[in-house]
Order: C-alpha cells, then structure tokens, then sequence
C-alpha cells in the first residue's frame, strides 16, 4: 500500500489557531452548516464561531433539550432530534430537513463517543462503530439531495486513534474480544474512509469531504474514562490540567472550521 506523506497546505495557521482566527473575516450569511454534536465540546465551539460569522447552524441532538440549553443565547441556531445509533431517527430527521427544501453548504460530522464499556445498538451494532461511522454514512447519504451543488463540504472529525485498528473486516461488532479502544479506533479508520471515498464520487456534484485529527483535547469526549486512567495515560496531571501539548476545545476546533 502507498503511503501519501502529509505536508503542509499553506493555510496561515497551525496548531495553536484557534477557532475565531479562523472565521475572522470571513462572512457566511446565506449559509447552512449542520453540526452534529454541536453543543457539546468541539461541536460547540464550532457552532458557536460559525453562527457569528452569519451562518445559520444545524445541529441535530439526541439530548434535545441539554442542547437548546446549551445554546439558547446563540443566535442562528436551530435544534432538532437525531439519535445516531437509531437509522429509524436518521431517517426522520432527514425527511424532515429534507422536506424544508433547504440546502446544506456545509455538514460537520463531528457528534461521537469514546472509551465505551461493550454496548451493541440498534440490530446488534458495535456502539462506536454505529454512532461514529454508520449513523453519519447514512445521515449524509440521506441527505446528499441537499449538498449544496456550487461545493458543498463534509467535514469528518476523526482522530489518530485510526492507528489502533483497521476495518475488522471478519467481526466488525466486536462479537468476542471486546476490547474498547480498538472498537473506538475501527470507528476513526471508518470515518477517514468515508471521507476519503466521498470525495472521491462526490466531486462531480460539487461534494468535497475532508477527515481531520484536532489533536488533544479534554472535553466531555473523555467522560467514560476515570480521571486515574487519564492520568495513567498521562493525559492530566494529579491536578487534574491537561499534559503539555494538549489543545484548548477553540483550538480543537479550528481544525474541522
């Protein structure tokens, strides 16, 4: 297999950019952006940057409410329900959209989970795998009438967790050998494939897709892991701050924006 090695892309910024130096200047009135996820961590910040540069936001919720509270004083923000473990709940919320006749420039799948204890959803589906892949595949492919034609952009929020497992092609749900960081990296592999193929077929309808690692960041992303681990991880310090080279969620952020 050939490996493409990374090189840098001009962009003007870099790891310590923060999510308002991106958008500064930049004017999206007209625009939809969907966030999944987006109250909540980077999500969050993504949202909140992206409605002040005039951009109306999406963001669809499992916890409805939490949400609407999260972002009660942002304005041009929408909530609607959306449970990615639940294709029945993908389904309604892209009919519903869909039936708005509205156009979506940019979709930011960033909503997921990590360090989940063995949890099958739906028809027997891997948690992770479900909720970090197979609910945005299905989420955008519902979607996909409403890309916008003139380039829309689907941004995958992956992670460098892709190294601790490829595609378990033979036991993608974790049928025997449950082991919780090699599903949540099976789920990152799966999200950058996605993006990679997407763009590959989307270009010729104006579809571009980007998967993108934020780097290290605490946010409620780690809720599942005791703070011992993520100190044993050397995570956080016995004070509980973040390790040197850690990013701030606006940093975070900027990476996907």
């Amino acid at each position: 297999m050939a490996i493409t090695q990374q090189h840098r892309i001009g962009s003007g910024f870099g790891p310590r950019s923060t999510v308002d130096e991106v958008v500064d200047g930049v004017d999206l009135t007209g625009k939809t952006v969907l966030v999944t996820g987006g109250y909540s961590g980077l999500g969050k910040e993504a949202t909140v940057a992206l409605a002040h540069a005039g951009a109306h936001v999406v963001v669809p919720a499992r916890r409805v409410e939490t949400a609407r509270k999260a972002l009660c004083d942002i304005e041009n923000t929408e909530v609607a329900e959306l449970d990615l473990a639940d294709l029945d709940s993908v389904r309604a919320f892209s009919e519903r959209f869909l039936d708005t006749g509205r156009t979506i420039d940019v979709l930011i799948a960033n909503a997921g989970v990590m360090a989940y204890p063995r949890l099958h959803v739906g028809p027997g589906w891997e948690a992770h795998f479900a909720i970090n892949h197979l609910g945005h595949f299905a989420l955008v492919n519902r979607l996909r009438p409403a890309l916008a034609r003139s380039g829309a952009r689907v941004v995958a929020v992956a992670s460098s967790g892709h190294f601790l497992s490829d595609i378990r092609w033979t036991d993608l749900h974790f049928s025997r050998d449950y082991d919780t960081w090699r599903a949540y990296g099976q789920s990152k592999t799966a999200n950058a494939l996605f993006a990679t193929h997407l763009d590959a077929i989307g270009a010729a309808t104006g579809v571009h897709a980007y998967s993108v690692h934020p780097g290290s960041i605490l946010t409620p992303l780690q809720r599942n892991i005791a703070r011992a681990d993520q100190i044993a991880q050397g995570w956080i310090g016995s004070d509980g701050s973040p390790a040197k080279g850690f990013k701030t969620p606006a940093q975070g952020a900027a990476t996907a924006v």
